[in-house]
């Protein structure tokens, strides 16, 4: 921001206020000095923000950032002197919001910093409707997690989402389409590891009619139906070696051809990937093309684990339990609490979610007691205790169980029992394929 000899704070305050984006003016003191319209119309006034601390106003703290465990945009830009960007819990009248914060120095003549102004940004990947599958937090982890993704959603750079299995990231691909330009356009996932080498050109390219036995009409592959979108490949780690070379041809020349079809056809998708494999890994030991996961690997985001965010299971329990049972008053005794916060989850959210929807279930007055959590869980408290917790190794074992439980209780079909796991048809399908299981 522009400042002049003869600038004085009544003129930044006139300024301030007659911005059109969330604004406002604060000094080295931290006081708000001036603030938008349309700041006050996004983040709420409700107590009133002229003279009030930064730290008070957005976290209700009676300290700066910093000396709370957070990272203070406004310490770094005096000390840096350039514009500082951070991620930040904004508390309003309507509740909590992820933001992203931007502190720019305001400098007099002589250049000596005397203000800062600070544009704030609601995330629209935090309001995406995936809360259930875990967009929503507070842990260190998290933050860093959606701050690279509230980055680079709005551009048109491919994304390399990486994590366990449960971590959400087909919910996080989807949030990234919502905040992207393409977001009237479809989103289309395509879930690479039930993709069979026949089958693989046909369902993502499409074929002509005729082109072989059975194909008795053309048909729209998977690529021209996201057209405009944003086509998200799902384990892209699981696609045999033999067809990683077409996936790297159409993503290197942006053109396909339909099964027996003579013209080059024009792709015009946004590339959004994910596996939970270890791709540099596949890479040394020749199981993955090392010119495929460059052109993929444009910008990796790590989604953690659930137990490198335990702060945050008392949060997704409530979301989960808010929308798992709407209507219903159910809420987490302590003791079962304690046992959520200390579990390892090897199954990650998905899991956490499943052992919620029981515990619903068995909960008649309404509060969920360690009688109403699995065994597994109340005996790993024990565990914890004695310094022998679980790691990663019982993930599959764990999760095969879990899928096996809600099998046996399930009457429903394959797709409702998919909505009530919170996973696609396409998932439910590899993993009852991946486990031996049969849902009939």
């Amino acid at each position: 921001m522009a400042t002049g000899r003869n600038l004085r704070p009544a003129e930044l305050v006139s300024l301030i206020e007659a911005l059109p984006d969330p604004r406002v003016l604060i000094d080295r003191d931290y006081r708000v000095i001036a603030a938008s319209p349309a700041y006050r119309a996004a983040h709420g006034d409700s107590h009133g923000l002229i003279g009030r601390r930064c730290y008070e106003v957005s976290h209700g703290y009676d300290q700066p950032c910093d000396q709370n465990g957070e990272s203070c945009p406004l310490k770094t830009a005096l000390q840096t002197g350039e514009t500082a960007r951070e991620l930040h819990i904004h508390h309003t009248a309507r509740g909590e919001t992820h933001v992203q914060v931007e502190i720019t120095p305001v400098r007099d003549s002589d250049g000596i910093v005397r203000f800062f102004a600070e544009r704030m940004e609601s995330l629209p990947i935090a309001h995406a409707g995936a809360s259930a599958a875990g967009i929503v937090g507070r842990a260190p982890a998290f933050l860093r997690m959606l701050d690279l993704v509230a980055r680079v959603a709005p551009t048109e750079t491919s994304v390399l989402l990486l994590g366990e299995t449960g971590t959400g990231k087909e919910m996080v691909a989807r949030a990234v389409h919502v905040a992207s330009a393409r977001s009237e356009a479809p989103f289309v996932p395509v879930d690479c590891s039930g993709l069979t080498e026949t089958l693989f050109e046909s369902e993502l390219f499409g074929h002509e009619k005729g082109a072989f036995t059975g194909a008795l009409s053309r048909k729209i592959g998977l690529v021209e139906a996201a057209a405009g979108g944003t086509l998200f490949l799902d384990e892209i780690g699981d696609i045999p070696l033999s067809l990683q070379v077409k996936l790297l041809r159409l993503l290197e020349t942006g053109t396909f051809r339909r099964v027996g079809g003579v013209s080059p056809l024009k792709a015009d998708f946004r590339l959004v990937a994910a596996t939970h494999r270890d791709l540099a890994s596949f890479v040394r030991e020749e199981r993955f093309r090392s010119d495929l996961y460059y052109r993929i690997n444009a910008f990796p985001v790590h989604l953690p684990a659930l137990r490198e965010r335990r702060e945050d299971v008392p949060l997704l329990a409530r979301s989960l339990l808010e929308r798992l049972r709407p209507g219903h008053r159910l809420r987490l005794g302590a003791a079962a609490l304690r046992a959520l916060e200390t579990y390892d989850f090897p199954g990650n959210i998905r899991e956490l979610r499943n052992v919620l929807e029981r515990a619903s279930l068995l909960a008649d007055n309404g509060v969920i007691g360690p009688e109403h959590l699995p065994k597994e869980l109340r005996d790993d408290r024990g565990a914890v205790a004695n310094g022998t917790r679980r790691g990663t190794s019982s993930l599959r074992e764990a999760e095969r169980a879990a899928l096996r439980e809600q099998l046996a209780r399930h009457s429903g079909s394959r797709r409702s029992l998919a909505a009530s796991l919170g996973i696609s048809e396409r998932t439910l399908y590899r993993k009852l394929r991946e486990y031996g299981l049969s849902s009939g």
